[in-house]
């Protein structure tokens, strides 16, 4: 790491300062010169791939999307320099009494500049398409690791085929919307508040091509953070008029862009639910569970709107009342 730094600020002294990790196995340090600050990214290569980091970061870079600047790589030691965009996520910014409006409409306006990039193969981003396959996998989580995991709870072989027609019913119809480039963490922890009131985005490598209103639903039923029916409603109206105007995304019936976002915001929820079971039990990260009550509220909330989703309501009273 020291001979990383040397050559990547040419020589001069700095100090190293731990800063808050993530989920994965990446851990970031504060890179501080007499005039520079810089994020020091350790990805062990043998447990993470950077390359997708560097390659979405140049790919958004140029159409207005604030990611981190790479200042240096070393991807064969996991070694990246980037770009300090501060301590200040959207969580903290929130916690600290910031008004939510202004956060969230920059919020927006980010999200529609990143979806709004033309998918033309070339970013690793556009190889990678938020299919069935892939969705369902997600879902899988919920059962594998939180009911039978977390819960310990074994659940029947004829619960387990009504979980896969309802999952079914579920994705078919979410495969039905438009897609566009997806960043499948778009939440309060991911987006920094930068100095100048721009938004900072963060933890973009797993981006893939899917849906359109995943990173709504992501932003708005936040595992961290939780918003009122008023709230959410306003900021979903801020996103539809500009999805119609930069997307061309124009549902036929007006309950339908409802219908798209609280379906793949269920989907989305349960797969954050299994997440938090799995980094529980595999990776010993324990704090993620308090997290759960939350999201698992979003999760009720929304079924009981929908009759035709009766069957996975009444599965999650059996194996997680």
């Amino acid at each position: 790491m020291e001979a990383f730094l040397e050559s990547a600020l040419e020589g001069n002294s700095y100090s190293v300062n731990k800063v808050a990790g993530d989920a994965s196995f990446r851990s970031y340090y504060r890179i501080s010169t007499a005039n520079e600050r810089y994020i020091l990214m350790d990805a062990p290569p043998d447990k993470e791939d950077s390359a997708p980091f560097l390659d979405i970061a140049r790919f958004l870079h140029p159409y207005g999307v604030a990611v981190p600047r790479i200042v240096q790589e070393d991807l064969q030691q996991g070694y990246l320099l980037l770009e300090d965009f501060g301590d200040t996520t959207f969580l903290l910014a929130l916690n600290q009494g910031s008004s939510p409006r202004p956060l969230y409409q920059a919020a927006v306006e980010t999200l529609l500049t990143l979806q709004e990039t033309p998918i033309d193969g070339s970013c690793i981003a556009h190889q990678r398409p938020f299919d069935y396959a892939m969705l369902r996998r997600e879902l899988a989580l919920f059962t594998d690791w939180y009911i039978e995991q977390i819960r310990e709870t074994p659940i029947s072989s004829a619960d387990r085929q009504r979980f896969d027609e309802v999952f079914d019913r579920l994705l078919q119809e979410i495969l039905q919307q438009p897609v566009v480039l997806v960043h499948r963490d778009y939440h309060s922890r991911n987006l920094m508040w930068c100095d100048n009131q721009r938004v900072g985005v963060l933890d973009f490598q797993d981006a893939v091509v899917g849906p359109i209103t995943y990173d709504l639903a992501s932003l708005l039923r936040d595992c961290y953070v939780a918003w009122d029916g008023p709230f959410r409603a306003e900021i979903s109206a801020l996103w539809l008029q500009g999805a119609r105007k930069r997307l061309n995304y124009s549902p036929e019936e007006p309950q339908r862009f409802q219908r798209d976002l609280d379906w793949m915001a269920i989907q989305r929820n349960l797969k954050a639910i299994g997440i938090f079971g799995r980094l529980s039990r595999r990776d010993g990260k324990h704090g993620y569970l308090n997290d759960i009550p939350r999201t698992m509220g979003y999760v009720r909330e929304t079924l009981a709107r929908y009759p035709e989703l009766l069957t996975l309501s009444s599965l999650i009273d059996r194996y997680a009342p």
